[in-house]
């Protein structure tokens, strides 16, 4: 019998009114989203059921917000009784997936990647950076066209290696423009700008990295209690304080997704479900590999269609 593993979506995934359902009828997930909203001091499940979206997109809220409604869906998911083989997540979701492991506790999860979020947003001035969704371009080839660029000091790197032929760069807006035009040199087809408010995993963002390694510095970390893997090796990570460091350097190193789930696969991974609001995660494993089976828990319906 094949494996199984929990996959948690990252920024991008948000939606107003998402996991209302699973906050309004178990109470596990009510008790997950008054845990996140007790834990900042603040009403941010208003925030995430009736917005304003604007609200909702300030990376701040968005982080600590998606992280509520994927173990609030995982909590409701949770009666099924079924149990991962694995867990990982898409740059913010790595957090779900630690919470899921027992490696963090939900209200240590909620204050840091609200933290998280507040270091990013200052860490480069509104307009400075930029990411790009590049769709075609060779690997290798990309890399080589962002280091050319590089060098004219307007920085520009790989940040989400997604699936095959889709890669993210991010850097200074000169550097992303001027990738996004060169792309055909790489094998891209084209790039499409991204709505973000700052060049997330880049070296751009290493202030924002040294910051949050002060906030983890004393979080308590548990033992995970099933493999996480991690976007930055895209390999298992049980030791705490590999994981603390490795946290750090997630936040301006590229999300290693492909690789992550090719890695799972080839441990015997035949079923992805992902939690937490959307289907990113699914429409990029069903690129990866069209073998797989994909489960998405992304509302109470689809907890109970199972």
């Amino acid at each position: 019998m094949g494996k199984i593993a929990f996959v948690f979506p990252g920024q991008g995934a948000q939606s107003i009114g998402m996991a209302k359902d699973v906050f309004e009828e178990v109470s596990s997930s009510q008790r997950v989203i008054e845990t996140v909203d007790e834990s900042l001091g603040f009403s941010l499940s208003s925030i995430m059921f009736e917005g304003p979206d604007q609200e909702l997109k300030q990376t701040y809220n968005t982080q600590p917000a998606l992280l509520a409604a994927s173990v609030a869906y995982l909590e409701a998911f949770r009666e099924k009784g079924i149990t991962p083989d694995y867990v990982a997540g898409h740059s913010l979701g790595e957090y779900s997936a630690l919470v899921a492991a027992g490696v963090l506790s939900l209200e240590e999860a909620a204050v840091i990647v609200r933290a998280r979020g507040e270091y990013m947003e200052q860490a480069v001035p509104g307009g400075q950076g930029a990411m790009a969704a590049v769709l075609g371009a060779d690997r290798e080839a990309l890399s080589n066209l962002c280091c050319s660029i590089s060098e004219d000091g307007t920085p520009v790197e790989l940040a989400n290696m997604n699936c095959p032929g889709q890669i993210v760069i991010s850097g200074s807006a000169e550097g992303v423009g001027a990738a996004a035009e060169r792309v055909k040199e790489a094998g891209g087809k084209r790039a499409i700008p991204l709505e973000v408010s700052g060049p997330f995993h880049s070296s751009l963002m290493k202030e924002a990295a040294d910051r949050l390694a002060g906030k983890l510095k004393n979080v308590k970390l548990s033992t995970p209690a099933v493999p996480v893997v991690a976007n930055v090796t895209a390999l298992p990570v049980s030791d705490v304080e590999e994981i603390r460091k490795l946290l750090v350097e997630q936040v301006y190193s590229p999300v290693l997704w492909q690789d992550s789930v090719e890695w799972m696969i080839s441990q015997g991974v035949d079923t992805f479900v992902e939690i937490g609001p959307g289907n990113v995660l699914t429409g990029l494993i069903k690129k990866i590999d069209k073998s797989v089976k994909l489960i998405n828990i992304n509302s109470l319906s689809s907890i109970k269609e199972l």
